[in-house]
């Protein structure tokens, strides 16, 4: 199936780049920019399940196809926490800065500092069809933010696959290795079977 246009049910920003990177040649369209005002609460225990959510929300409110993901910061060390709660770990929604503080606060002087990104992406269908796929990346926590690139957490992971940190990365060599990137690549393969 060749998707041609994509409505995103997010209106991050960074999200919305590094999807339009990945997905060259279909033109990428936030939601909210084709009159989408809803914001479901992510009730759902896994990334999986508040993907689904926040996609099938936006699909019954356009009668559209839309596309959602779920992603975070799972840290072994801290029994796979920040998890679902990555974007809201020190409280506030979205407060990047806030919650790479208490990552590194939680972190102090922990010698176990494997993580892993994981992104679940769910396109539904007015029509009540889910696909779904997932992706993940492995690292380690970094002691200290490292570069000016990426958000959320990037600055202070360290990718494993490539021996740098995503802070300190292009977004060319991030979206190579991203877990969003995994995640998109197999939903792409999940369609094109279709």
């Amino acid at each position: 199936m060749k998707t041609e246009k994509l409505i995103v049910a997010t209106g991050n920003a960074h999200k919305l780049k590094e999807i339009r990177e990945i997905f060259g040649g279909t033109e990428v369209i936030s939601a909210y920019d084709v009159g989408y005002t809803g914001d479901p609460e992510e009730t759902g225990k896994t990334f999986a399940e508040n993907a689904v959510i926040k996609a099938k929300a936006a699909a019954d409110a356009l009668g559209l196809p839309a596309l959602a993901d779920d992603s975070g910061l799972c840290v072994d060390a801290l029994s796979g926490a920040p998890g679902i709660y990555s974007a809201r770990y020190a409280g506030g929604h979205g407060d990047d800065k806030a919650n790479r503080a208490k990552l590194l606060e939680n972190m102090r002087g922990v010698k176990n500092r494997n993580a892993r990104f994981v992104c679940s992406v769910a396109l539904c269908f007015p029509d009540g069809k889910i696909v779904c796929a997932e992706g993940e990346t492995s690292g380690k926590i970094l002691e200290e933010e490292r570069g000016n690139g990426g958000f959320g957490y990037d600055p202070l992971f360290y990718s494993d696959d490539l021996k740098k940190g995503f802070g300190e990365a292009s977004a060319e060599e991030k979206n190579s290795v991203s877990h969003r990137s995994r995640a998109l690549e197999a939903l792409k393969k999940a369609l094109a079977e279709m």
